[in-house]
């Protein structure tokens, strides 16, 4: 577990920034106490949110549409992740070599267009 302070010193962002990060529920820290602690996973996303502000000059109003649609994209990562995992562990060899066969051909049509 990571505390505010460390995140403020890893990260270097302000921590009235951070504290109203946390209000908005862009960042999602556990508490011990009265403190916030933080997992790695919410470094990530506090050093995701700082790059999209102050590197590329995301206003902070389209942060909350940017991280959603980011989420998603990840939720869908690994849904598809397990879907390809539950495949390759129930379905027979030959539905496998027929999905991969039909997916390798769509690929193939996609890249020609």
């Amino acid at each position: 577990m990571i505390t505010l302070n460390k995140v403020i010193a890893r990260t270097g962002l302000k921590r009235e920034d951070l504290e109203r990060w946390i209000v908005e529920n862009w960042i999602k820290p556990d508490r011990d106490g009265g403190d916030y602690v933080f997992e790695e996973v919410d470094v990530a996303r506090v050093e995701l949110i700082y790059e999209l502000h102050h590197q590329l000059d995301i206003d902070e109003a389209a942060i909350p549409v940017v991280l959603s649609l980011l989420d998603q994209i990840y939720d869908l990562r690994r849904r598809m992740r397990e879907l390809g995992e539950a495949l390759s562990e129930v379905a027979p060899n030959e539905v496998q070599r027929a999905v991969a066969d039909h997916l390798a051909q769509r690929g193939r049509r996609v890249r020609r267009l």
